[in-house]
């Protein structure tokens, strides 16, 4: 954590998961001094907020995501998600954790696979990544690798890419 100026200390106010501009997946730390209300900001590569982050913290993204569940199971998915993430020693709870422990599983990305959903249009990319973890659950595969990506892309486009 840090210290202010003033001599108090900054708590962390909210955790914004973000694409930088060369497509790496960061997180922006926004913390606040209580006494002086000085905020500032801070963007860190995902994972990477030890010293930042003083409790378990949502993530605006995952916030959100628990705000569009029924009022009756929001307590039940904010209890199992929060038991995953303290097991697994995380801090900040992420849009894609919530999947995690629902799955109860993590499914790893082939280099090759993650560069190429960095290429997915924002607004389908969380959609396309559920599908493909849940696919790779499905048939009992712990990554998803490009040909599983192809097999996707095939069954909902009609196609496959014909990459060289």
């Amino acid at each position: 954590m840090f210290v202010c100026g003033c001599g108090g200390w900054m708590h962390t106010e909210g955790i914004e998961e973000r694409l930088s501009n060369d497509g790496e997946a960061t997180w922006f730390v926004r913390t606040e001094c209580r006494p002086c209300r000085w905020w500032i900001g801070i963007e860190v590569p995902t994972g990477q907020v030890e010293g930042l982050v003083d409790r378990l913290m949502w993530s605006d993204d995952a916030t959100h995501r628990l705000d569009r569940v029924p009022p009756y199971a929001a307590p039940a998915l904010r209890e199992l998600v929060e038991g995953f993430a303290r097991t697994r020693r995380h801090r900040v709870i992420t849009y894609d954790l919530i999947d995690q422990a629902l799955t109860g599983d993590v499914v790893a990305w082939d280099a090759d696979a993650e560069q190429r959903l960095a290429n997915v249009p924002a607004p389908v990319r969380a959609m396309a990544r559920i599908e493909l973890e849940r696919t790779a659950l499905d048939r009992g595969e712990r990554s998803v690798s490009i040909a599983l990506m192809e097999e996707v892309k095939a069954r909902y486009f009609g196609m496959a890419a014909q990459r060289a």
